[in-house]
């Protein structure tokens, strides 16, 4: 677009308003001659006088007075483009779908506080959670998902990521369970697990520290996620680790009390793990977006 130049609209819009090349150049900061330079250069884009003297005064010529509303339509709207955005967020009225990618143990704990904050915030605003097969940013990249929550870490480089909280590994069994109250990592390697994997892998950090001690799980099922290893927990004497985020708000004991098991540190050392959420550049400066963004992140703190 060499041969377009969006400075000439905004000086015709003045120049057709003002009739005057003197008045014009004093609005625009230019000197006069800098503005009938300006007129030369119009008068030959347009093909047309534009503005001929008519005594001591210049009067736009047919051809202007018909383009006269236009242009200045146009500068308008230009100016509201090439702007810094000033447009407020009304939550009262926002009217939209956001798509959020996460883990079935993110859904079973935090969902519900979102969504009762997010209706008591914009009551038009709908939460839609996708699936997570896999860590594909691809979704992301094409607009089909608004928000990914979950460990930090992406293969697209170009990805913002804003740390909600850490977390860390902790077993769980149910009440009374003979474990509690002597967890050895002899003791716990000997009880029957039930481990949570999407893909089926069962040998993780747990494994690889028991592993150094010459100690290896019995692991007896298999399931995809989290809440259903804890619900298996609660109905047996199999023993379960997850992540210390899905036992809730308290973090201790007690919330874990409430689901019929009891939670305790692992025998063994294993590394924490930072929870994130993870969004395309393209969305950085969307009001809506950040809005979402911001209550995320304010809940994960209220909990952790």
């Amino acid at each position: 677009m060499d041969n377009v130049d969006l400075n000439l609209l905004v000086a015709l819009d003045v120049l057709l308003a003002e009739a005057s090349v003197t008045t014009a150049a004093r609005r625009l900061g230019l000197s006069t001659s800098a503005m009938s330079r300006t007129l030369t250069r119009l008068r030959t884009a347009t093909g047309d006088p534009l503005l001929v003297r008519a005594g001591r005064r210049l009067v736009p010529t047919p051809y202007a007075l018909t383009l006269r509303d236009h242009v200045h339509t146009l500068s308008r709207d230009v100016h509201a483009v090439l702007r810094p955005r000033t447009d407020r967020l009304d939550l009262a009225t926002l009217t939209r779908t956001f798509t959020l990618r996460a883990n079935e143990a993110f859904i079973a704990f935090f969902s519900v506080p979102l969504m009762t904050a997010v209706a008591e915030a914009a009551p038009g605003v709908c939460l839609r959670f996708a699936p997570k097969p896999n860590k594909d940013a691809a979704p992301i990249r094409e607009g089909l998902i608004d928000l990914e929550i979950g460990v930090a870490e992406t293969s697209a480089p170009e990805m913002r990521v804003q740390a909600l909280f850490d977390d860390r590994l902790v077993g769980v069994a149910r009440e009374g369970h003979p474990l509690l109250g002597n967890v050895t990592p002899e003791r716990y390697a000997a009880c029957q697990h039930v481990a949570a994997s999407p893909k089926g892998d069962t040998f993780g950090p747990v494994d690889q520290a028991l592993a150094l001690l010459g100690l290896k799980r019995q692991i007896r099922i298999v399931v995809p996620g989290f809440p259903d290893a804890m619900r298996i927990a609660r109905h047996s004497d199999l023993i379960a680790q997850v992540p210390r985020s899905c036992l809730g708000n308290a973090l201790a004991g007690d919330q874990a009390g409430q689901l019929g098991l009891q939670s305790f540190e692992l025998p063994v050392e294993t590394p924490s793990f930072t929870i994130a959420a993870m969004w395309h550049p393209r969305m950085d400066a969307d009001p809506a977006h950040r809005w979402l963004r911001q209550l995320v992140g304010a809940l994960c703190r209220a909990a952790y």
